[in-house]
């Protein structure tokens, strides 16, 4: 089972089943065997990250990297984590681990338009007042939008109810939030919540804008790591030069 990526995920469940069912929906494969190994740890018991963030609950850190090392020794050699608040604590993980990891952060933003201008962010509150994304974006010289006060709790109640698995009112709330940042000039949303592109789900056309799924930038960029050390073990092919002797 060579080159397996190892996914850290219940951060929640349903955003760690998506990704992997993107896995499957990405890789162009025609039987089993093409597809990309993947080893899954979802184990739901890791504190909330946006309690530990932003009023002071209980540190997430020791469950991330206990679950790290329970997919290096299950085999992972790559290792994906399937939360955006959680990347508060990537640098942390990385130093710590003994094996590749790859950023959704990295990926999200590697996908960003070529001519866009104004960036949307939808994502946790601790997201937000963490700064992953932010810095990242003006670095590149574009503008970012993020929903205000009211706007934003709307966005964490949609989240939240996702989770609890109330789709209908995740869109009612989350919708409105959509619109409201389209209005204010953004061309391109970043999806920066593994449950957001759940909530959406196949309603982006409705919305005049290019959106950004992290959990898929992410997917791709595994997919693309798998591929290439792929690449690096296929040995040349070898064509044997036939002869006739009359």
């Amino acid at each position: 089972m060579e080159h397996t990526i190892g996914i850290l995920g219940g951060m929640g469940p349903a955003a760690t089943a998506d990704m992997l069912s993107k896995f499957v929906h990405f890789r162009h494969a025609h039987r089993d065997q093409q597809h990309i190994p993947v080893i899954a740890c979802s184990i739901p018991d890791i504190p909330d990250r946006s309690a530990c963030l932003l009023s002071g609950g209980p540190s997430p850190y020791d469950y991330l990297e206990r679950y790290l090392h329970l997919l290096e020794h299950a085999g992972a050699e790559c290792i994906v984590i399937p939360c955006n608040t959680a990347h508060y604590w990537y640098d942390r993980l990385h130093a710590a681990a003994s094996v590749e990891m790859i950023s959704i952060l990295d990926a999200t933003l590697s996908e960003l338009p070529s001519g866009c201008r104004a960036v949307g962010l939808l994502a946790t509150d601790a997201t937000l007042a963490t700064g992953l994304y932010q810095q990242k974006i003006e670095q590149r010289g574009l503008t970012l939008l993020t929903p205000h006060r009211e706007r934003q709790q709307a966005v964490m109640q949609a989240i939240y109810a996702l989770k609890g698995g109330d789709e209908a009112k995740a869109q009612a709330l989350l919708f409105p939030q959509i619109a409201y940042l389209i209005a204010s000039g953004a061309d391109t949303l970043i999806m920066g919540c593994t449950e957001i592109p759940l909530v959406i789900g196949r309603q982006t056309a409705r919305f005049d804008c290019r959106f950004i799924d992290s959990t898929a930038a992410l997917v791709r960029a595994a997919i693309r790591w798998y591929e290439g050390k792929q690449s690096e073990i296929t040995p040349p092919a070898v064509y044997l030069a036939t002869s006739t002797i009359d």
